[in-house]
């Protein structure tokens, strides 16, 4: 319904625009005549405007409401995926501790059997 009063109002709209440049082309209709046409094409152009402004409020409105009850409908799954996230990211974490300990750890073995006791510590020197 809003859309056929949008649709009409343009048409008029139009069809004003359209009979002012025929008043246009014809010089010997009088002047109150074509401000008639004047007046009567921008109330008009008014009408339209008016209309647009309201269709276009209530479909924001709308807009917003319909956001609201989606990011209320998908609360519940945004905190399962929050709690995973934050589950799966403490894994993560606690996984890559443990092969760095493991690597400091073989480092620190490796290093050991390839430096062996160094010579001060023998006895007799």
């Amino acid at each position: 319904m809003k859309a056929t009063l949008l649709a009409a109002a343009v048409m008029a709209a139009v069809s004003l625009t359209a009979a002012g440049l025929l008043a246009a082309a014809q010089e010997t209709q009088s002047s109150g005549v074509k401000e008639t046409i004047k007046e009567d094409a921008k109330t008009a152009g008014h009408a339209v405007a008016d209309a647009s402004r309201k269709v276009g409020h209530e479909i924001a409105d709308t807009s917003k409401k319909v956001g609201h009850e989606i990011a209320e409908k998908t609360a519940p799954a945004r905190e399962t995926v929050k709690k995973d996230s934050k589950k799966a990211g403490a894994a993560i974490a606690h996984g890559a501790k443990a092969v760095g300990t493991g690597v400091k750890k073989g480092a620190e073995k490796a290093k050991d059997a390839v430096t062996g006791k160094s010579d001060d510590s023998k006895p007799g020197k």
